[in-house]
């Protein structure tokens, strides 16, 4: 893993060379430590594939095929157990969105480290955002489900990462929906806060909530509109 890890770094600093426009690079960076099972890390996966489905999100996506989205997508947990499900995948019609649903449908879900690194899962993200400098907006989606306890704290990160140009979004996945009616909200409220405070970066930043991953797909639908709305009316025009 150490090996993997070292090889996307190292791809992640090769500045991409730009032919064309592109209106938005989008990297999302899907949770997997040991507090994801794996019938929740199911309905992360599926819920993603939902989201860029949906028809308001896919009809976003398609919208000025002159200046695309490039989307990608990886799993992080610990410092070292960080793994691209999807690389860099210019979305210009219909066949590339069913080549990225199908990427993810098929991943099946791997041995990884039990930690929550959201500092590394932070810094990884923005260096494969750097080989999209061509691109109009770079964004890092993080989900997550915890506070990070390993590696570099988000705090320590973020002002720099947002200093190169990078957005960081976050979608926050709360108590599951079966134990809200004894936990109530305050893990979720707690957790958001510790995102707006820690993580999120950029002017138009923002968490996005999850109650609980059975609602991942209907957050992750939410937020890609939120992300994609503004640069679709201006590609448009």
């Amino acid at each position: 893993m150490r090996s993997l890890l070292a090889a996307w770094i190292i791809l992640a600093t090769i500045p991409t060379v730009g032919k064309t426009e592109c209106r938005q690079a989008l990297a999302l960076a899907l949770d997997v430590s040991g507090s994801v099972d794996l019938q929740e890390y199911r309905l992360q996966l599926d819920g993603l594939v939902t989201a860029l489905n949906d028809p308001g999100v896919k009809t976003m996506l398609l919208a000025s095929p002159e200046a695309p989205v490039w989307l990608m997508v990886f799993e992080w947990s610990g410092p070292e157990d960080q793994v691209v499900l999807v690389p860099w995948t210019e979305v210009t019609d219909s066949l590339a969105l069913d080549a990225i649903s199908i990427a993810l449908a098929r991943t099946e879900r791997r041995e990884a480290t039990p930690g929550t690194a959201l500092g590394t899962a932070m810094e990884i993200g923005a260096g494969f955002l750097d080989q999209k400098q061509e691109c109009w907006k770079r964004t890092l989606d993080i989900s997550g489900d915890g506070k990070s306890n390993l590696g570099p704290r988000p705090r320590d990160l973020k002002a720099a990462i947002g200093a190169r140009g990078v957005t960081i979004n976050g979608l926050v996945i709360g108590a599951d929906s079966t134990s809200l009616a004894d936990r109530g909200k305050d893990e979720i409220s707690e957790l958001s806060s510790y995102f707006r405070a820690e993580v999120i970066v950029g002017a138009d930043a923002f968490v996005q909530t999850a109650l609980g991953f059975e609602d991942y797909a209907a957050a992750m639908t939410l937020k890609l509109k939120r992300e994609l709305d503004g640069l679709v009316i201006g590609a448009l025009q």
